[in-house]
């Protein structure tokens, strides 16, 4: 996480100046930065798995995205006023300045494993333990592309990744208080689902129900509300079933993207196996 944000920082600094230089330059800076920032949420959701309480995940993930969600907010209302005040050269430069602000705090408080946090009670750690591997070793060797795809759960998660995000062509530059509103509702949104999905599991109610439960709703909403968006009559109308539609679409994150933790369980617990069969 922190590399990625120390290249996706740099990345951003410098496309002023590779715009100026010529478009190879530029298309390499924006590579640079989307190699980067991939990094985002695999790290996350590592993170969330090793941090959080197995019945919390939902409400985790809830709130990371909201942070996600309420950037862009910020973003598109921020922008044009910076852009008029120090103009283009300087919007860059204090997007990327945040990314080192934020990783000045990140690097000396956040630990990988939450064993190694001085700010960690016993009774919080065992809270966050519960139900996981007591093994803190980890194998450095990635799995083979061929093992990965040839597993169900990764293909359903890769596939429901690419049917969930999708981007409608719409003027921000001319529309950012229209652009800013749906990603705002998008994180309440996303929270609500998250929340919902962890209490109705502590209710007693099936893990798999009440993720395809909020996956239904995170593809069949977006669907709805964008095949209604043809019957729009006004500006407002349309910004509206745009809304809707990232709203509903938010109920994934409680829905297959709790897939990539169970993933990254099962990984571990697969580690965890053939580290004893080895010790045996």
């Amino acid at each position: 996480m922190a590399w990625g944000v120390v290249f996706w920082s740099i990345a951003t600094f410098l496309t002023p100046w590779a715009a100026r230089h010529s478009t190879a330059m530029l298309l390499a800076v924006r590579a640079l930065f989307g190699l980067a920032e991939g990094v985002a949420i695999p790290s996350m959701s590592t993170h969330l798995f090793r941090w959080f309480p197995c019945n919390e995940r939902a409400s985790a993930v809830g709130i990371a995205m909201a942070g996600f969600h309420l950037g862009n907010v910020m973003s598109l209302l921020v922008s044009p006023i910076i852009l008029s005040s120090v103009g283009i050269n300087g919007t860059f430069a204090f997007f990327a300045s945040l990314g080192f602000v934020w990783l000045s705090a990140w690097i000396g408080r956040i630990p990988n494993d939450p064993r190694d946090s001085p700010d960690i009670s016993h009774s919080e750690l065992q809270l966050i333990r519960a139900g996981k591997i007591d093994s803190k070793a980890e194998s450095s060797q990635l799995p083979p592309l061929r093992h990965l795809f040839s597993k169900l759960p990764a293909l359903a998660v890769v596939l429901a990744n690419v049917a969930n995000n999708w981007v409608y062509n719409v003027n921000l530059k001319q529309a950012a208080w229209f652009s800013a509103v749906p990603f705002g509702v998008m994180a309440l949104s996303g929270y609500l689902a998250g929340a919902s999905s962890d209490l109705m599991i502590k209710s007693g109610c099936s893990i798999i129900h009440v993720r395809k439960l909020m996956q239904t709703i995170g593809f069949i909403g977006p669907a709805v509300s964008l095949l209604s968006l043809k019957y729009a009559q006004t500006p407002i109308s349309a910004a509206v079933l745009m809304t809707m539609a990232l709203s509903f679409s938010a109920f994934s994150q409680a829905g297959y993207f709790l897939n990539i933790q169970c993933w990254n369980c099962c990984c571990h617990l697969h580690k965890h196996n053939n580290s004893r069969k080895i010790d045996n």
